[in-house]
Parts: structure tokens; C-alpha cells; sequence
């Protein structure tokens, strides 16, 4: 099965809406999320900071500030 990671801030409304829309899209995908909260983790905030949230399909970096649907189903398609 294929992982999707998000990396995330805690209150961030970006990371909220990309979270949904990642939600909906495993409507047409077989993925599994898994939400990294990088405050307090310095390598990851070093890494990160204020891109987030920052997304990863297979441990490969996709997008970051949003998910963009057709690009995230183009991308998945050629998995």
C-alpha cells in the first residue's frame, strides 16, 4: 500500500484543508496518511519551517502549501 505523509504545524489552517483534501482523494486511491506534527522536532522545523504543509507520496516530497487534486491524481497514477 502506498503512504502519503503530511507534514504539518499544530493550529495550521493550510495543513487542516490539505488533510481534507487527502481524506477525499483516498475516495479514489488506495493510500494510507500519515500526519507528522514537526513542532518542537528542530531537524524537522529546520527542514520544513514555513512550508508546511509540506506533502510526501511514498517518502518522495510532492507539494507543499496545498494539495492540488489533478496534479496529486497525475502523480498517483504513474505509481
Amino acid at each position: 500500500m502506498h503512504e502519503v505523509q503530511i507534514y504539518s504545524r499544530s493550529n495550521c489552517h493550510l495543513c487542516d484543508v490539505a488533510l481534507e483534501t487527502l481524506v477525499e482523494l483516498q475516495k479514489e486511491f488506495s493510500f494510507t496518511i500519515k500526519k507528522v506534527i514537526i513542532d518542537g522536532n528542530p531537524e524537522l522545523e529546520a527542514k520544513y519551517g514555513e512550508q508546511v504543509p509540506v506533502i510526501l507520496i511514498n517518502n518522495q516530497q510532492h507539494d507543499f502549501f496545498l494539495v492540488d487534486p489533478e496534479r496529486f491524481r497525475s502523480a498517483f497514477s504513474k505509481l
